[in-house]
């Protein structure tokens, strides 16, 4: 029966009518649609085609016309502006050679020394490009959590340029109310240009325009292409003033996009609907298999997002972007090397799904710190979904969790996988276990510690595999007897503070009680710490007790002490102490000054915590100076077998070093604290490589060698050299891989040399003496030298020292290695000396592998004696009292603090060795 049609205008289901319908106009298009469409009524190509032609010329003939130089415009561009504006909802759209492009033509508007607000979870290149800004153009930049809109207001001041937003964020798809951010920013600052990163959603499910932002911008190598097979970015607004300013820049710096690229994105936009479609749909069941596995995943599809509410408000979509942890960064890598179908690669927005790790990926050229410091989690995985079948994504996906360990299989009917259980605790866990509970049968309330603790620990070479270690290449590495040393001070007036002499001569003091003891219960006795850092605590840190003075150097020192300070503080007394530290060890030379550092307040916070303990050794003679015939004397030698301070002691430092590690660089091997806690010498090889056994393993039997370290003074930039590395691997991997291999026989052969008992000294010595000259070899083909390195090395060449010298750590300037055999003159080693610091280098003679930490608490017997008479080594001996005898309030002893102060580096070694007998690993 056919349907009535009804002359009443409230009816519209009627059929398609035509345009000049008195009952209804025409509905708007569909955004697909739009997409699929593209129309510029002012500009028709004269023969009709279908397809926008490519104008591949660099210039127009005539005086009259609309164009006269691709720089300045063309119309295939003008073609792909026009469509872009019209599906981003604006009045103006650029078109520009990259993401980074549109942003760089954006942040021009900023003025010079005003401000920009940043979110604290930006992608690595917008992160690069403000700290260029602010160190050259004198741009102040607050990255905030504009995750909390009332986050923003504090730093809402007249100086504010713009505010820069990404929602969600990459890679942990934080959501951003870019409605009310934009709302407060114009009330409060009205000048400010609100700015958001859209390319984790493109056009099609977000529109940011539409909820306040000044301008928007957008990678269109991700989504809008789809296809990664060219470079592009997009910059759309509404406001005609600020279209004029960035219209005018990109006509000046020339970054308009090509012909042929503007071609290629015009054709992958029309698709654009139909592919987002598909692979959000994917995305969210490959969210929902990982969450119920049990991972923490973070996608604003799942219910378990806290902002989901706010991304549906402002949002039309998910997204094919999710990330998620596993809890331990090793089994990350394994699952991202495990996949199949999943490309590893950095970006998105492909039609093929990819699969990274952004920490050493994408969000690598932010430095470990920061990166821990904004919460980004060693371990995360990134998952872009393509236009794969779902299932197959869904199935390699779950091959690799399960051949790496994550998940196992399942006891129960409705789930064949649920995530594997931790790993059963190890036995020297079990013994820090047992000490723990040890220590909890004393009560909470724990008598007060009055004792100072003088902690010291070694920095390390790496005598082999610099940079190849990056490539699955073994390293060796040693302790330096250049050591970071510390003392702690009782105070006992609920304060804590610090004095770091050698960075900035840095002093500052906190009120236990305003310590941000609302984030964080601690870490019982007992337990380990998580696999990942506590960024809220982190966060809270930064934001309520760093000072904003501090240096970067100080602010990460700082950060890393509070935080071991407060994880340890559990059900107990929190212990009120100064720590001072200085080194011997040059900072930034690459000789592991962070790790000894990381390793002493590692050390000193367990003891204060009492959550470690020293066992009494035997009383040495009370003259000072005297030596009876069974006092066995100083007990820092080269291992020789003895070791005072118990391995589950070792351990545990060991492991909250590794912590203090994470802080301060975000990714560490765990070498460097191995070496300045067990000192002697390890052999590295890392994770992840076909065919290579990773980890660390001691090499037994050391001989203990003389080296003359030289540093050059020249900053390095270890990221940019690892790069050229990677890159020159890429570009010719045949003969780079033969510079490995070569490189990997001399570590197999140095390695065999320094643990063959059999071996005399002499030729060892000329042993590793041709391998150190091999290996630099190697290094200066990889090009990771450096001019002031070949300059030392040619004079420790030459007559009449003819000494073998390497790089050690990363290249590019930092230090150099010269092995010192046993037959060198003393008078030609203090020319060779003296020659080099006329040339401005910095010269330290000392030996590597012997000990590692060192343990001591000195007191005097005579409360009235002074500071200088002779030691006496405790823990057994009691303390004096607690009542305040010094500005410390350290108790009735005389404090040894100002002269650990004041005493010169040359003086230092000695001074801190006649404090008593030291316990040592």
């Amino acid at each position: 029966m056919a349907p009535s049609i009804s002359t009443n205008k409230s009816v519209h289901d009627l059929p398609t009518p035509e345009p000049e319908s008195p009952v209804r106009s025409r509905k708007p298009y569909k955004f697909s649609t739009l997409c699929a469409t593209v129309e510029n009524p002012n500009l028709k190509d004269q023969y009709g085609a279908s397809s926008v032609p490519i104008y591949q010329t660099a210039t127009f003939k005539g005086m009259a016309g609309e164009y006269d130089y691709t720089r300045s415009g063309n119309p295939t561009r003008s073609h792909l502006e026009n469509h872009l504006a019209k599906i981003y909802s604006a009045s103006h759209g650029f078109a520009v050679s990259s993401g980074m492009a549109a942003l760089d033509i954006i942040t021009r508007l900023v003025r010079p020394n005003s401000t920009i607000i940043a979110g604290d979870d930006l992608y690595g290149g917008t992160n690069r490009l403000l700290n260029y800004l602010r160190n050259n153009n004198g741009v102040t930049v607050h990255h905030v959590d504009t995750t909390n809109p009332s986050s923003i207001i504090p730093y809402l001041t007249p100086e504010v340029s713009m505010v820069l937003l990404e929602s969600p964020t990459n890679p942990l798809l934080k959501i951003v109310d870019i409605a009310k951010v934009s709302a407060q920013v114009k009330e409060r600052a009205p000048d400010a240009v609100v700015v958001v990163d859209n390319t984790m959603m493109s056009p099609y499910l977000q529109r940011p325009l539409e909820h306040g932002a000044d301008i928007v911008y957008d990678s269109a190598t991700k989504y809008l292409s789809g296809h990664h097979d060219l470079m592009a970015g997009v910059v759309v607004c509404n406001r005609d003033d600020l279209a004029k300013q960035m219209a005018f820049m990109i006509n000046s710096v020339g970054n308009g996009l090509s012909p042929f690229d503007s071609f290629l994105l015009l054709r992958g936009v029309k698709t654009l609907a139909i592919r987002m479609d598909r692979q959000q749909t994917s995305a969210r069941l490959v969210a929902e298999m990982l969450h119920g596995f049990g991972f923490n995943v973070f996608y604003p599809g799942l219910d378990s997002h806290p902002d989901r509410d706010i991304h549906e408000r402002i949002a039309d979509g998910t997204g094919a972007v999710l990330s998620f942890t596993t809890g331990d960064k090793g089994l990350s890598e394994k699952i991202v090397a495990g996949t199949r179908l999943w490309g590893i690669s950095v970006s998105f927005g492909c039609v093929n799904s990819l699969i990274s790790m952004p920490c050493v990926m994408s969000h690598a050229s932010i430095d470990p710190a920061t990166r821990a410091a904004r919460g980004l989690p060693e371990d995360l995985i990134r998952l872009c979904v393509g236009i794969e079948d779902s299932e197959d994504l869904l199935d390699d996906l779950e091959h690799a969790l399960f051949e790496a360990g994550a998940i196992e299989l399942s006891t129960s009917t409705e789930q064949r996988y649920v995530r594997a259980k931790p790993r059963a605790m190890d036995p020297i866990s079990r013994a820090v276990e047992k000490l723990a509970e040890d220590l909890s049968s004393i009560g909470t309330k724990r008598p007060k510690e009055n004792r100072e603790w003088l902690v010291s620990a070694p920095g390390k070479v790496i005598l082999f595999g610099e940079h190849a270690v990056v490539h699955g290449v073994t390293a060796l590495a040693a302790s330096v007897d250049l050591r970071c040393y510390s003392i702690t001070t009782p105070r006992h007036d609920g304060k804590v503070s610090v004095h770091l002499i050698d960075v900035d001569d840095f002093r500052f003091e906190w009120k236990l009680e305003d310590l941000p003891w609302d984030l964080t219960d601690g870490v019982a006795p007992g337990e380990l710490h998580s696999d990942t850092l506590d960024q809220k605590v982190i966060d809270g840190i930064l934001k309520r007790s760093i000072p904003d003075t501090a240096s970067s150097k100080a602010k990460n020192a700082s950060l890393a002490f509070l935080y071991l300070y407060m994880m340890l503080t559990h059900g107990g007394e929190r212990p009120s102490f100064n720590l001072s530290a200085r080194a011997t060890l040059p900072i930034g030379a690459g000789l592991g000054s962070s790790a000894s550092f990381s390793v002493c307040i590692a050390t000193s916070l367990l003891l204060l915590h009492q959550r470690i303990s020293i066992p009494p050794i035997p009383e040495p003679s009370r003259s000072p100076g005297a030596r009876s015939s069974t006092d066995p004397g100083h007990v820092h030698v080269s291992h020789q077998g003895r070791r005072a301070i118990p391995p589950e002691v070792a351990e545990e430092v060991n492991r909250w070093a590794f912590v203090s590690e994470k802080v301060l660089h975000g990714t560490p091997s765990g070498v460097d604290n191995s070496v300045s806690v067990f000192g002697g010498a390890l052999a590295y090889t890392k994770s992840g490589f076909v065919g290579k056994k990773g980890g660390m393993e001691p090499i037994q039997g050391f001989k203990s060698l003389k080296f003359l370290l030289t540093d050059s003074k020249v900053p390095r930039d270890t990221k940019a050299l690892v790069a050229g590395v990677a890159a020159r691997k890429a570009k010719n991997p045949e003969t780079i891989n033969t510079i490995l291999d070569a490189i990997q026989s001399i570590s197999d052969e140095a390695r065999r040399a320094l643990a063959d008992p059999e071996l005399e000294r002499a030729d060892l010595l000329a042993a590793l003496s041709a391998l150190i000259n091999e290996n630099h070899a190697h290094l200066v083909k990889l090009g990771v030298s450096h001019s002031s390195l070949e300059a030392i090395r040619a004079k420790t060449a030459s007559e009449p020292h003819k000494l073998s010298t390497k790089l050690t750590g990363a290249g590019g300037g930092g230090c150099a290695v010269t092995l010192l055999p046993d037959y060198l003159e003393q008078a030609n080693l203090e020319k060779l000396v003296s020659s080099l610091e006329e040339d401005g280098y910095g010269t330290y003679l000392t030996s590597v592998g012997g000990s590692g930490l060192g343990i001591l608490s000195p007191y005097n017997r005579d409360p009235e004696s002074h500071l200088d008479d002779g030691p006496v080594t405790p823990p057994e001996t009691p303390a004096l009292g607690d009542s305040p005898g010094t500005e410390d309030g350290a108790g009735l002893y005389r404090s040894h603090r100002a002269v650990f102060e004041s005493k010169s580096p040359a003086d230092l070694v000695e001074w801190m060795e006649s404090r008593g007998r030291w316990l040592y690993v």
